[in-house]
């Protein structure tokens, strides 16, 4: 057996060192291939220099080449080596190597302020749109800190609470393309990533505003250096880790707001460039950061021309910053096996077991009561085109038949997700495990969305089916890295990460398109029960049933799972079989209720632990009362939507992750263990 010595763990090191260099050296060859390719595709004859340098005003070739694609060729450099700095700064002042951009929310942000701005304030765009996006992104950095402080920023809590924030915003954005598609329709496809350009003007906006970032980057290297040793080092040697770490984050969202503000939104970049650089050996903090800088820049640099060779072939443009999500989410995959993360901090996060509190049937004939209560008053109340009206079930003319499917399909819905949410944070013993936040729901829209573009017509079962294949390979993913990483929890996080991009990446790329079955697909993702027929929601119904009536089958399993694998063995658990079959019921409820509320509620997630903070700690019990809690919060949710904004349907599982999300991010606030 091989010593454990330094000199050991650098060859074990080895391989990935040069995997990554190969990777970094590889993407700057494609990018100048693809450069030389499109080039020679617009140019044929050759004269590419003068070309760019002095157009004739009489050819458009030449002239598209001056003004279209060398100003973007620029911008993908400097973009990407900002994305790339960026990602670095924020790694290494929250000693974090997960931190990014995208993992803490500040993409996300800076692009809702965008949207937001442009909706009801236009007038602060003439002030410049990079500090609306500037003031966005600060808004949310600083919300993720206030929800993380307690929990000395741990890696695990930070990139949580940067992860239900950054989807929280993501939401709002897409609320707002719904509700103002005349002014965010092609907001929606450049805040994807956009990077066509029509002249120099946004090199020219990003150039002297990513100089001052990056010169003040210079500046901060030696206290970011120090910002490495622990807190009380750093203090006795006189520096103010409170302002350095400030001056570094302003620095580091500066850098990210000028990119979304020039060209939207694009991910990964800033986490997969320094993670490469690291892994191909760049230790010290200057070199590090900038290769990480040069390593965003051969990304997206390559990403770009071969988004622009397929668009020459194909026809069609489509968003740079999609198809980096398309490449990045497999790049990301493989470095996460790679990456020297910290201890993993779920002691603070645990799901915490044993007998529930008080008594739990009184707890849940409650919430069964509430249930019951939210259901009937969502199917008589609500508004019509002669104001508020009482509809009565028999008659015709009341809007009872219309609101009851809607209704039932919300609590099938809930009920679903919540016990998808459940199994799978006892099954993988990871408090932040749910069908949104670890992709599940993703890969089960996914399989959905390739159904619906391969076959011309699907039918229900059709796409239950491709739905179920979508989660269940998700999850096989999933699974997949916890075994690599020996269930680290940030780690699967990030794989759930990857995941969800894919979607996010796919759909972008439909939507470009121009496919009409993409706008559907698009009001279908935000989660709408409108048009859900009776025995539609009469189906949904009885598969809940059916999934609830199954449970107590499986809580012994439940049960011992969380108490690790060899507890667990020697307790006669049938390691194997018990996960697999946990597996298809987290995948096959996910996907029934990602037909019915699309994937961007919270529901498994927040359910769980609203379940345990009510003291139902059981298998069954949490089971049950996770169940109840879902269906409350998805029936609430549509009939809000159906009342806030009449005649306008507002999506319910829009609604619900307006709900999930900030309740989840308070609980996460006050209670660090969500027990």
């Amino acid at each position: 057996m091989m010593a454990d010595t330094p000199w050991a763990r650098r060859r074990a090191r080895a391989p990935s060192r040069l995997g990554a260099a190969a990777l970094v050296l590889g993407f700057a060859a494609i990018g100048l291939a693809g450069t030389v390719a499109n080039l020679a595709m617009l140019l044929p004859g050759g004269g590419w220099w003068a070309a760019i340098v002095r157009p004739d005003a009489g050819l458009p070739d030449q002239l598209l080449a001056a003004y279209s694609f060398a100003p973007r060729l620029v911008v993908s450099l400097l973009a990407g080596a900002a994305l790339g700095l960026a990602g670095a700064i924020l790694q290494q002042v929250l000693r974090n190597p997960i931190a990014s951009p995208t993992t803490l929310g500040i993409e996300s942000g800076a692009n809702l302020a965008l949207s937001a701005a442009l909706i009801w304030m236009p007038g602060l765009l003439g002030f410049g749109r990079e500090w609306v996006t500037l003031t966005g992104g600060l808004l949310t950095i600083a919300v993720v800190f206030l929800l993380s402080r307690r929990s000395g920023f741990a890696p695990l809590v930070v990139i949580l609470a940067g992860m239900v924030a950054g989807l929280y915003c993501a939401s709002l954005a897409a609320l707002l393309a719904l509700f103002e598609s005349h002014y965010l329709a092609g907001l929606f496809l450049w805040g994807a990533g956009s990077l066509s350009l029509q002249g120099w003007e946004e090199p020219l906006f990003l150039a002297p505003r990513l100089g001052l970032a990056g010169l003040a980057a210079i500046l901060l290297l030696r206290p970011l250096a120090l910002l490495g040793m622990e807190d009380a080092q750093t203090r006795s040697l006189g520096l103010s880790v409170g302002m350095v770490r400030l001056a570094a984050l302003l620095v580091a969202v500066a850098l990210t707001a000028f990119v979304v503000a020039s060209v939207g939104c694009i991910g990964f970049i800033g986490l997969a460039a320094p993670a490469l650089a690291r892994i191909a050996g760049a230790r010290r903090i200057g070199p590090w950061m900038l290769a990480s800088a040069a390593t965003g820049a051969a990304l997206l640099w390559a990403t770009d021309q071969m988004v622009q060779v397929a668009a020459v072939i194909s026809a069609q443009m489509i968003p740079t910053g999609a198809v980096t999500a398309l490449f990045g989410a497999p790049l990301l995959l493989w470095i996460i096996p790679r990456l020297r993360l910290p201890p993993a901090a779920a002691g603070s996060l645990s799901v915490q077991l044993g007998q529930s509190v008080g008594r739990p049937g009184r707890r849940l004939l409650l919430l069964g009561g509430l249930l019951l209560l939210a259901l009937t008053l969502s199917s008589l109340i609500g508004p019509t085109a002669t104001g508020w009206s009482l509809a009565l079930p028999g008659d015709p003319s009341s809007a009872w038949a219309l609101r009851l499917p809607r209704a039932l399909a919300a609590l099938a819905g809930g009920t679903l997700l919540a016990v998808a949410g459940c199994v799978l944070q006892r099954l993988t013993r990871n408090p932040m495990a749910s069908p949104e936040v670890m992709g599940v729901s993703a890969g089960a829209a996914g399989g959905l969305t390739v159904a619906i573009f391969l076959i011309a017509e699907t039918s229900r079962l059709e796409q239950m089916l491709a739905a179920s294949l979508g989660a269940f390979l998700a999850l096989i993913v999933l699974l997949l890295a916890a075994r690599v990483s020996k269930a680290n929890p940030e780690r699967i996080i990030l794989a759930g990460i990857a995941i969800g991009a894919l979607l996010d990446a796919l759909v972008s790329v439909l939507m470009a398109s121009g496919d009409p079955r993409a706008i559907l697909l698009f009001n279908w993702m935000t989660g709408s029960t409108y048009g859900v027929d009776a025995s539609t929601a009469g189906a949904s119904l009885l598969a809940a049933l059916v999934l609830l009536a199954l449970l107590p089958l499986v809580r012994r399993w439940l049960g011992m799972l969380p108490l690790g694998e060899d507890t667990a063995r020697a307790l006669g658990v049938p390691l194997g079989a018990g996960r697999l079959l946990l597996l298809m019921i987290a995948a096959v409820a996910t996907a029934l209720a990602t037909l019915l509320v699309g994937p961007l509620s919270f529901v498994g997630l927040v359910a769980p632990h609203a379940a345990r903070l009510l003291g139902l700690r059981r298998p069954l019990s949490e089971l049950y009362g996770a169940a109840l809690i879902g269906a409350f919060i998805l029936v609430t949710a549509d009939f809000l939507g159906r009342t806030i904004a009449f005649p306008w349907q507002m999506p319910a599982g829009l609604v619900a992750s307006m709900i999930g999300a900030p309740a989840f991010l308070w609980l996460l606030s006050r209670k660090q263990d969500l027990a």
